[in-house]
């Protein structure tokens, strides 16, 4: 096993350096947002995101290529980009005030964008106190109808004196349908064309898609005697054109009457469901519906030449109009009704068991409150335009309403309700026409207008010149053909010997400084995996200069030869130096209190004594404030006379004295006063154990007859035995030449008795 497969996990730590590095490398050579080496104009920087900018500078990164002038504008004005030379995302927003408005506001908008920008912007929607109403009442008049129309006859007057509470002006107007007028949907037999009911012996009138009976009236007796005069009609199959009907009912403005002004609120009544788009195939009518208005003697004409509309379609036309779709339904249709209600904005479905003329006043009179008490919008783009845009909806309900998706529930009279909307564009047309979107309050007659303009060309300034280039093709030949001569001792020479000296340094030998080759009498710098290098001799970098807070040169500078060239009013080697030295000021308006210097923006006090950020603080100094100079003051006696001057150092070397003394005699108190401390506290310690000796001593030997006497110690036997006769010690004295034999003195002490006591 060799040593490198010994060392496994040093060989994991050296794999992951190297590949840190080319991450390193990889990340720093520019790969961003906006650069990418297909950039190669200003159209494709801006379509790289709102937040990327184009440099059309001419000078700009000399050398380098031309995808560099698509960075963010922060690195652009870093790299030497002025602000006037930059082409940039240009979001704006401006709304038109002058267009006045009741209900919405404000009425018209303009929005610049750009591939991948957005811009937000308020509707408000004020919900009024009293409303003019037009409704409309399109009724199903089919055989199996009779009964519920002849109920409908009495429904004008008691109407009109309910909703009295509501508004002081409505207005109504009513409208018939049954079917297609065409095979299979009604009897093509001759007999019955023209009567349906000739089987039953009953006078009806003949099968159509939509007629326009009475237009709208504030006149209540006319419309009451117009629906006495109805009568019913008749076909073959179970469902009714009635998304027919109501199309043309919406659609045909002038027509029906409705007034600009008001609430539209379109009631359909009907016992059946209704046909959809693609069921006139069974007829032979396969051309779609134009969503237009076909009546002539207010009969609908197209019934028998175009096909039902869709749903989406039918939703966009009662849009447009402002109109407000009622449902009456009996109870076998609700849940067909229901699900239709879904798709179509602002709908409302009301359950009636039969249609009786209460009932009816009732509905209307609920669903005109409901409808009105919420509010919400809907944003319509131009067919084309839809897959280039995006648009979002947040309701801003006010105090006691409820949000849901895009609306407000529970909106008072008087009460405005604000939707933030927020527009945003995927990418550009070809043609590059501004586009027209509207916010519609559903059932308002009001609406908002946006006109956008998509910037996805490049004006760069006012030449119109976005490349930056303005330098023509190098040809053969041209190379110092306008090159000047000079004189060089006495003679003539011609400096296109010099073919590369355009490409030198000033005081430099080598081209484009090492970095370039030299084409056309200009550098053409190097691609670096580490970064950029640019310039006019390519002594410009972006990556060789040390960083600061994660950027190069802190942000405030450039690179140049591997050292930072730092931006006005910065310095040091990462550019990370105020140059001023407002910083190091003290309040007195020295710098650093005259008892440092400023370094880096910092205060860096010369006498140790001194501290705090400007210097200011000396816990030993005791400044006489009587005295006219101070010890700074000394060193700076400009601008005093002779007698202060003389008067300043003698006061300061008197203070320089008394401080010297005042410092030995505050130093020789400390030494005193500690030594003395030390003493007394050994004094305490030794009387302490004294006094506890003694005092244990007295307790352990009593004197005779005191408390002690009665209390003997019993001995036994063996205690006896361990109890001395005689203390004996031996000791031996030595002399520095022994004698033959040593000298030895023998000692008895005799024991004191055990029940004795000492004698003093």
């Amino acid at each position: 096993m060799t040593s490198w497969q010994r060392s496994g996990p040093l060989r994991v730590l050296l794999l992951c350096c190297v590949a840190f590095a080319v991450c390193s490398e990889s990340s720093s050579a520019g790969a961003g947002p906006c650069w990418s080496p297909s950039v190669t104009t200003c159209a494709d920087c801006l379509r790289r995101g709102p937040q990327c900018a184009w440099c059309f500078q001419e000078d700009f990164l000399h050398g380098a290529e031309q995808s560099r002038r698509c960075d963010l504008p922060d690195n652009l004005r870093r790299r030497g980009c002025g602000p006037e030379f930059m082409e940039e995302s240009g979001v704006k927003v401006e709304v038109d005030a002058t267009l006045s408005s009741t209900q919405v506001s404000p009425r018209q908008i303009d929005i610049t964008l750009r591939p991948g920008s957005e811009a937000s912007f308020i509707v408000s929607v004020k919900q009024l106190e009293r409303y003019p109403v037009d409704l409309y009442y399109l009724v199903d008049v089919s055989a199996s109808m009779q009964d519920n129309l002849d109920h409908l006859k009495t429904v004008g007057i008691a109407l009109s004196l309910q909703m009295m509470q509501h508004t002081s002006d409505l207005w109504l107007g009513f409208g018939s349908f049954v079917d297609k007028p065409v095979s299979p949907y009604i009897s093509v037999h001759p007999s019955k064309i023209d009567n349906p009911c000739s089987d039953y012996q009953t006078e009806c009138r003949p099968a159509h898609g939509f007629h326009n009976v009475l237009s709208m009236t504030g006149n209540i007796s006319e419309f009451t005697r117009t629906m006495k005069r109805q009568r019913i009609s008749g076909n073959v199959d179970t469902p009714e054109g009635g998304l027919d009907a109501m199309l043309q009912a919406a659609v045909c403005q002038r027509a029906v009457g409705w007034r600009p002004g008001a609430k539209r609120l379109l009631l359909m009544m009907t016992d059946q469901p209704s046909h959809l788009a693609l069921d006139s195939r069974l007829a032979g009518i396969v051309t779609p519906h134009d969503g237009k208005c076909h009546l002539e003697n207010n009969v609908y004409t197209g019934s028998t030449r175009m096909d039902h509309p869709s749903l989406s379609q039918l939703s966009d036309k009662l849009l447009e109009n402002h109109i407000y779709p009622i449902f009456a339904v009996e109870k076998k249709q609700y849940q067909w009704y229901e699900e239709l209600g879904k798709l179509l904005p602002a709908s409302f479905l009301g359950k009636l068991g039969q249609f009786q003329a209460s009932n009816l006043i009732d509905l209307v009179v609920d669903a005109y409150k409901r409808l009105l008490s919420e509010v919400a919008v809907s944003v319509s783009v131009e067919d084309e335009a839809v897959s280039r845009y995006w648009v979002s909806v947040s309701p801003l309900c006010p105090r006691g309403s409820t949000a849901k998706d895009q609306s407000c529930s529970g909106v008072q009279p008087g009460q405005t309700v604000y939707f933030n909307i927020t527009v945003g564009q995927h990418s550009c047309a070809d043609d590059g026409g501004d586009v027209m979107m509207s916010v519609h309050p559903v059932g308002y007659n009001e609406s908002t207008v946006i006109r956008i303009r998509s910037k996805c060309q490049c004006k760069c300034g006012p030449t119109g010149r976005c490349d930056g280039n303005d330098q023509p093709p190098c040809r053969e030949g041209q190379r110092g053909a306008n090159q000047q001569q000079r004189p060089d001792h006495g003679h003539m020479k011609d400096s296109s010997l010099d073919p590369n000296r355009n490409c030198k340094a000033h005081g430099s030998n080598v081209n484009c400084s090492g970095r370039g080759v030299c084409e056309c009498g200009g550098c053409v710098c190097d691609q670096s995996r580490l970064g950029i290098v640019y310039g006019k001799y390519c002594e410009m970098d972006d990556f060789s200069c040390p960083y600061e807070r994660g950027q190069l040169c802190g942000g405030r500078g450039v690179c140049v030869l591997g050292e930072c060239a730092c931006e006005d009013g910065w310095t040091g080697d990462r550019c990370g130096c105020p140059a001023s030295k407002t910083l190091c000021q003290s309040p007195d308006g020295l710098l650093c209190s005259g008892r440092g210097r400023c370094v880096c923006g910092k205060c860096v006090c010369e006498d140790p004594q001194h501290s705090g950020d400007f210097c200011e603080r000396c816990p030993t100094c005791q400044l006489n404030r009587q005295s006219p100079c101070k010890s700074v003051d000394c060193h700076r006696s400009q601008g005093l006379s002779q007698k202060e001057v003389e008067l300043c150092n003698t006061t300061c070397a008197l203070y320089a004295g008394s401080m010297t003394d005042v410092s030995e005699r505050v130093t020789s108190g400390r030494l005193v006063g500690t030594f003395l401390c030390v003493c007394a506290l050994t004094v305490l310690c030794g009387l302490v154990v004294v006094a506890v000796s003694r005092l244990l001593l007295q307790r352990r030997v009593m004197p005779r007859g005191g408390a002690g006497a009665d209390l003997d110690y019993p001995c036994t036997g063996k205690d006896v035995s361990y109890i001395p006769t005689t203390n004996e010690k031996t000791v031996t004295y030595r002399r520095d030449r022994p004698p033959e034999h040593p000298m030895e003195m023998h000692i008895q002490v005799p024991k004191m008795p055990l029940d004795d006591h000492w004698h003093f």
